[in-house]
């Protein structure tokens, strides 16, 4: 387990483990000053998610731009694809994409029978794709699922992710859920959406949770955390996932910073730790 020095290892320290800063730009001139909010905020890290081949470049620009965020490599269950001529990635261009010292794993890939019906066999595929392309590179993977949690599990288990393992982000399933994927050696990631209301079950989960294997996020620019729901979300908004689960659990905030810090860098051992940004 890779241990983070006392010095750099503060109660503040936190990081989002999961945003999407090209999806986010267009709506702010400034993105130094987006990151300079997060540092106030105690966000020292981020890892930017991407969703398709198409946007991957400005993905690895951020990662390159800024030395605190890391970046990812991989098509969303959702999106159309429209690169290579229209063919779907294979796993020797996932490959590729991730050789990048600033990718740190493979995805967000998945499943999503939400927005999808019919023959999902074309999601099944690009999924086991990403899997092997994650074996391959020894990088972890970041699994979206939703409404398709037995199908989810059901693949990861048959092509042997557990040798890689990764995180659920943006978990939303029940405790029986979160246990199935532990045990398949994942983590599991806690949005905005555990700040909800009516997100009953979930807060459940997120005190029940063994706390290293939690991670918090954003998300971002979706699903904006209270009291800014509604709102473009950002990395800053980590901070109020944290303190809700603190208060959830009975903890400091101290306590769920330096787990989930500690877990990020455990996950992602690609992730070089480099000094945490200066407010």
């Amino acid at each position: 387990m890779q241990k983070l020095p006392a010095e750099r290892l503060m109660p503040a320290i936190l990081v989002d483990s999961h945003c999407h800063l090209d999806l986010l730009a267009p709506a702010f001139d400034d993105m130094d000053e987006i990151m300079q909010h997060a540092r106030i905020q105690g966000v020292a890290y981020m890892l930017c998610v991407s969703v398709s081949l198409e946007t991957y470049p400005a993905v690895l620009a951020f990662a390159h731009q800024y030395k605190h965020v890391f970046a990812s490599v991989g098509v969303h269950p959702n999106e159309v694809v429209t690169a290579y001529e229209g063919r779907e990635p294979s796993v020797d261009d996932l490959i590729a994409h991730a050789q990048d010292k600033r990718v740190v794993a493979i995805g967000e890939t998945g499943l999503d029978y939400f927005r999808n019906s019919g023959d999902m066999t074309w999601q099944h595929e690009r999924f086991r794709r990403h899997i092997a392309a994650a074996k391959a590179t020894g990088k972890p993977l970041i699994v979206h699922t939703r409404e398709a949690k037995l199908d989810t599990l059901r693949i990861l288990r048959e092509e042997g992710a557990d040798q890689v393992g990764g995180v659920m982000h943006c978990f939303t399933e029940d405790w029986d859920t979160a246990q199935q994927a532990m045990d398949l050696n994942f983590y599991i990631s806690f949005s905005g959406i555990v700040t909800f209301q009516s997100a009953r079950e979930l807060k459940e989960v997120a005190v029940r949770m063994p706390l290293e294997r939690m991670l918090v996020e954003t998300d971002s620019p979706y699903l904006a955390p209270m009291p800014y729901r509604g709102k473009t979300n950002q990395p800053a908004y980590t901070r109020q996932v944290a303190e809700h689960i603190a208060a959830l659990r009975g903890v400091s905030l101290a306590d769920i910073a330096q787990a989930t810090t500690q877990n990020f860098f455990t996950l992602f051992k690609h992730a070089q730790l480099v000094e945490a940004p200066q407010v």
